[in-house]
């Protein structure tokens, strides 16, 4: 049996690292990169070449550069007989790796055999100096080529050496010597730092009206009619007209997502169902997304009328019929509604499609990916584990990859990244991911997809303003045999808010764009259209150069999330009891004051309530003083730490195996039909208990209903002759007596208390439902 991890290893700890190279000012950190610590690189900047002279038999040379510092060693693309190269290639080499005291940069002939040497250019590196940006960039300085033995060859080269930071925006796209063992073209793109955008999103209503003129092949029957509507994989239909001529009517809405630039057309057909199987197509028309009407508030836009175009077979060609049908739609691309492409509980962006109606943003996020410790070894390579880990961060449109550092448990990428803040109810998600396309472990080592190591989510509405939170957050994966902690990803996150008094304001207007609310979307509708969403982004991003590859980008946004779990469910069903334990433990609580357990309680409870009868106007005043003088009594315990993954809560560490392999199961399952029966059986049994407690609530809300129905004639005469006295009581007694009378009532000494159930309760128990007419 595996032993259980200790809890301690799946918390959240709080660390101090030396960020930003420790220049503090006041509260702020001074440079650009002040939410990460400095990583000092040495930067070789090859730019070109000239006077190269000529090595080959045939008086030309296939110059390139190799770059060499200590054991690392970096070579520019060559050129094929050219002595005048240009290549304006970056090389950084990590200063906590250099063993050498001289680089050297060598210009060789490539050749079949053995490359013949050109000249090289030598450096100390005492000499080299230091630039820190906002400077400008080191200008390249040509150099005359020296041979092997110091003497003066012909040709000069054009570099620049210089030391810097992560923070010189040669960085990102300069060649790293913790990437010397990836080579190709490829596989080093794979291994970069990259900003993606997510594209713009809109939905397309499709709103069909009607058709005219439509030409069946059978005149002598009733034609069953439906419409049917594509856009790229998507594809509905409406429901068939219940008019049944050739002039069928439908108003009905259909509803795609659509993302620019708009690459395909929306295809419309009109089919009748000739037979159970068999459609019979009346026309089809294709219309181009880019030139369609583009709504940004809930004012209709105006209907139009298409030809439909029919085609007919004459001869085995096909023949355009002259005679058109029409359709009348009214079609737009939806500018009002923010395009739902993730869990709604983790939204990091909340904003319409259309920027005219976004607002100015309330802050900005800062976001420091400092390093990773105790990695899992995610694939094998020589006989050994090994991890190429890099991070994938998400918030709103933005998406950010980190560079890949190669075969490290223990990564450091010290990247620093930036967002504007639209709303504090948001989530940034950073995820840890395994990149299985170097060394060709693609292949070999899950068909080529990059193994997901964790993630964290972060609310910002969590977070203090202008404060730098650095934490180390653990790294948890649920697997089919138990959760399981992958490491720990140490971050540091400021948000920094511009307007405070925008921000508050924010917690005032609604969370989604005010057309969901006008003219809302059906759930249905809304879980095709985000699942829609989900799909065009990942194929999108999947086509960038790098990819963010289709798993990683699913991973990111919660795809499946929605499939069912037995795990997940017991989780939700004690986040319930967990929220109504509080009124659970004040009902416990009454009933001790009832009961006169603590009688100096219960006499103040009673002096309590008989000056809120006297003077009702304090009522409500006290209600909210109370809660005000909780909020400030609980401040002293508020939490300093921003919520991270609770196995103990998402009941991911007590789940039994056969639960977890549940719920990685593929839909439709791929079990044997025998667990597939059991966990059949196990399913019903649960339902069978909700369905008994939702028949209850049924039950007592049909008792209520019964009470005036006079399906019970004697208990409603009873209860309508008593709401007579109670009016005429209750006309001629003034309520504060009433009051008063009712509570001393109820909080009567146990003396005077029997263990029998009270009128009211027996009267009601005794009222009809409908449960005598199920089946």
């Amino acid at each position: 049996m595996m032993q259980r991890p200790p809890p301690e290893d799946f918390s959240l700890k709080e660390t101090r690292p030396h960020l930003g190279g420790g220049k503090v000012t006041g509260d702020k950190l001074t440079s650009t990169y002040d939410l990460v610590e400095q990583m000092q690189y040495l930067y070789v900047r090859v730019v070109k070449a000239k006077e190269l002279p000529g090595k080959d038999l045939t008086g030309s040379c296939d110059p390139y550069v190799e770059v060499k510092l200590g054991n690392y060693k970096g070579t520019t693309r060559h050129f094929e007989k050219k002595s005048n190269p240009e290549w304006n290639q970056v090389f950084a080499f990590s200063k906590d790796r250099i063993q050498a005291s001289f680089l050297e940069a060598t210009v060789k002939d490539k050749d079949v055999v053995k490359d013949d040497l050109i000249g090289r250019v030598v450096f100390d590196l005492n000499e080299v100096p230091k630039r820190v940006p906002p400077d400008s960039p080191l200008a390249p300085q040509w150099y005359r080529l020296e041979g092997s033995k110091g003497e003066k060859v012909r040709g000069e080269l054009m570099l620049a050496v210089w030391f810097g930071t992560q923070a010189d925006e040669a960085f990102p796209e300069a060649w790293h010597s913790d990437a010397a063992t990836v080579s190709g073209t490829d596989a080093l793109a794979n291994i970069r730092s990259k900003v993606y955008l997510s594209p713009k999103l809109w939905y397309l209503r499709v709103n069909v009206i009607e058709a005219q003129d439509l030409i069946p092949s059978d005149k002598g029957r009733y034609p069953e009619v439906y419409v049917k509507a594509i856009v790229g994989s998507q594809a509905l239909r409406t429901r068939v007209s219940q008019s049944r001529t050739i002039n069928p009517m439908w108003n009905e809405d259909l509803m795609f997502v659509a993302a620019e630039p708009f690459e395909e057309p929306l295809i419309l057909s009109v089919e009748d169902r000739v037979a159970p199987n068999k459609d019979e197509v009346l026309g089809r028309c294709a219309i181009p997304l880019q030139h369609l009407d583009r709504r940004f508030d809930h004012r209709p836009v105006n209907s139009r009328w298409f030809n439909l175009e029919k085609h007919i077979m004459v001869d085995g060609e096909k023949k355009e019929i002259k005679f058109a049908s029409r359709i009348h739609m009214r079609i737009c691309l939806e500018g009002g509604y923010h395009v739902l492409d993730e869990s709604t509980h983790y939204s990091s962006d909340l904003r319409p499609t259309a920027k005219q109606l976004w607002k100015p943003n309330i802050g900005v996020l800062e976001l420091g990916i400092l390093n990773a410790t105790g990695l899992m070894p995610m694939k094998n390579k020589d006989g050994r584990g090994t991890t190429d880990a890099y991070c994938v961060a998400k918030y709103g449109q933005k998406w950010i990859r980190t560079r890949t550092i190669i075969d490290s448990f223990t990564p450091r990428w010290n990247e620093q990244y930036t967002w504007e803040v639209f709303d504090p109810c948001t989530v940034v998600t950073v995820g840890v991911f395994d990149n299985s396309h170097l060394h060709g472990g693609g292949e070999k080592n899950g068909g080529g997809k990059d193994s997901r190591v964790g993630k964290v989510r972060i609310r910002l509405s969590t977070l203090e303003t202008d404060r730098v939170y650095t934490h180390s957050y653990p790294l948890l994966v649920l697997h089919p045999n138990g959760v399981k902690k992958m490491g720990e990803i140490h971050l540091a996150v400021r948000f920094t808010c511009s307007s405070l008094l925008n921000m508050m304001y924010m917690y005032s207007v609604p969370l989604l764009p005010k057309m969901h609310y006008i003219h809302p979307l059906t759930v249905s509708q809304l879980d095709n259209l985000r699942h829609q969403a989900t799909q065009i982004v990942s194929m999108r991003l999947t086509r960038a150069e790098p990819p963010l590859r289709k798993e990683v980008v699913e991973y990111m946004l919660d795809v499946g999330s929605h499939m069912w779990s037995m795990r997940r469910s017991k989780a939700n069903f004690f986040r319930i009891m967990g929220v109504l334990s509080g009124l659970i433990a004040v009902g416990k609580w009454f009933e001790q004051i009832c009961n006169w357990k603590n009688p100096i309680t219960t006499v103040l409870i009673h002096l309590l309530f008989i000056i809120l009868v006297v003077y009702p106007e304090l009522i409500l005043p006290t209600i909210f003083l109370y809660l005000f003088l909780i909020g400030i009594w609980y401040y002293r315990w508020r939490p300093r730490h921003p919520p991270h993954m609770d196995t103990r809560l998402s009941h991911a560490d007590s789940a039994h195996p056969d639960e977890l392999d549940e719920e990685f199961d593929t839909f439709p399952t791929s079990r044997p039909s025998d667990i597939v029966r059991m966990r059949y059986d196990r399913l019903r049994s649960i339902a069978g208990r909700i369905q008994t407690v939702v028949g209850d609530l049924a039950t007592q809300g049909e008792r209520l209903q019964s009470l005036l129905s006079w399906r019970d004639p004697r208990a409603t005469a009873l209860f309508v002759l008593f709401c007579l006295i109670a009016a005429v009581v209750l006309y001629v007694t003034p309520f504060q007596v009433v009051a008063l009378l009712v509570g001393i009532y109820v909080l009567r000494h146990p003396r005077f208390r029997y263990r029998l159930p009270s009128v009211p309760l027996n009267f009601f128990r005794r009222l009809p439902a409908r449960t005598d007419c199920m089946l």
